[in-house]
């Protein structure tokens, strides 16, 4: 059965862990999927993972859309969710509803992730939400404003910590369903997961987030550089390269292909 947004709640409610992971074409997507992942992230870390851009400032609505699509191609079960690239939702409420309808339109996604818990952001899902786009707010570090916030933790002071929780209880109010926190304290996220009714899917934020989400290339250790919360569970990366340059040599040993 496939997974949906009322799910992740009942899940919340019943204390079952939620499964995330990110996926940005159809081959990873599908072996996600079928290994019982519950929510897949169309994340734009794309950017970085796929596209070999050094930050995620740089991925266009278009290009999430291509690859949203072959994600939804490789599966059946677990609940897309979209990201809302930098500058395609931040000008106004408009040009926001137009940029998650194509994802939604398009991918075949069942929801659109965003950003920051400031009030025109607040605004902005309020309107998704109302006209029946589901929204999965992002607090903490927001990597679409690395230029002013950098990639340390975020929540450090008693300052920060408050204003990150009146972000999520805000996103919560103005309606969405599940809430990413990236790299904050233990102690904050788990006032966060226990203050909102929502599903809560921790990134570097402890144990006590209703869920977890990682990004699939860290996790295969297919990253040049890993987060810090980050836990690789295998090195693909090298047993990739030993593959290819056993190839190689069988080419030019004359091994390759063997019907000669």
């Amino acid at each position: 059965m496939a997974v949906t947004t009322e799910q992740l709640n009942v899940w919340k409610q019943q204390q079952r862990s939620i499964i995330s992971l990110t996926a940005w074409d159809y081959s990873i997507a599908r072996v996600l999927d079928e290994a019982g992942v519950d929510v897949i992230l169309v994340g734009d870390s794309l950017a970085m993972v796929a596209l070999g851009h050094p930050t995620t400032l740089p991925v266009t609505l278009d290009e999430m859309i291509h690859h949203a699509k072959a994600v939804r191609r490789g599966v059946k079960r677990a609940l897309i969710v979209c990201d809302l690239p930098f500058l395609s939702y931040q000008e106004n409420v408009s040009q926001a509803i137009h940029s998650a309808g194509r994802v939604l339109k398009e991918t075949g996604a069942a929801a659109v992730k965003l950003e920051g818990g400031h009030a025109r952001a607040i605004a902005t899902v309020k309107e998704l939400t109302a006209i029946g786009i589901p929204v999965m707010g992002h607090v903490g570090l927001t990597p679409q404003s690395c230029n002013s916030l950098g990639y340390k933790q975020q929540g450090n002071t008693a300052e920060s910590a408050d204003r990150i929780l009146d972000e999520a209880i805000a996103l919560s109010q103005a309606g969405a369903f599940s809430l990413v926190l990236e790299h904050i304290p233990s102690e904050l996220a788990a006032t966060i997961t226990s203050t909102v009714s929502i599903p809560t899917i921790g990134i570097g934020a402890g144990g006590a987030c209703d869920g977890q989400v990682l990004v699939t290339a860290d996790l295969l250790g297919l990253s040049l550089t890993t987060p810090p919360f980050a836990k690789p569970y295998i090195d693909l990366q090298s047993i990739m390269t030993d593959a290819v340059e056993r190839f190689a040599k069988d080419v030019l040993e004359d091994r390759f292909p063997t019907d000669h």
